[in-house]
């Protein structure tokens, strides 16, 4: 069982985010991957602000994608992410972006992340507080990453 509900939203995507080859190019997912981490940690509470304050946090350890379908100029993605497990120092979370103009999945993938100490670089035992609120969110229609500034 998941160890939190699936956070989600829609995004349309931008004309930067084309290649040469007219779709979404490949570091992009990566980016919508962490895009999405950061906002659902900020929808339970957690922002960069609040995790550099207590001088702990996640840093990622390891990323796996998979390229299902292209996604191409023009369309609308919708971004799902959820954390799958949580051990004493790390967690895996899961991510889905899906094609909104057929409803297909074009990627999936996964990342796992590490709760360091941000002074030694060391790993550190995940905060139950950082969990609970994980496992007590509740989706309440969120939107999803802000623009970034220019």
């Amino acid at each position: 069982m998941a160890v939190s509900k699936v956070f989600e939203y829609e995004q349309k995507v931008k004309p930067e985010e084309i290649d040469g080859l007219g779709h979404v190019n490949n570091q992009v997912y990566l980016e919508w991957f962490m895009q999405a981490a950061t906002a659902h940690s900020e929808a339970v509470g957690w922002d960069i602000q609040k995790l550099l304050a207590m001088g702990e946090g996640w840093v990622v350890r390891r990323h796996e994608i998979d390229y299902l379908l292209p996604v191409l100029p023009g369309e609308t993605i919708k971004m799902r992410t959820w954390i799958e497990t949580a051990e004493k120092a790390s967690s895996e979370r899961q991510y889905e972006i899906y094609r909104l103009s057929d409803g297909r999945k074009a990627c999936c993938g996964k990342s796992v992340w590490v709760w360091i100490n941000y002074k030694t670089g060391r790993p550190a035992r995940i905060p139950e507080p950082v969990l609970q609120a994980f496992t007590a969110w509740e989706p309440s229609g969120e939107t999803g990453p802000k623009p970034s500034r220019p």
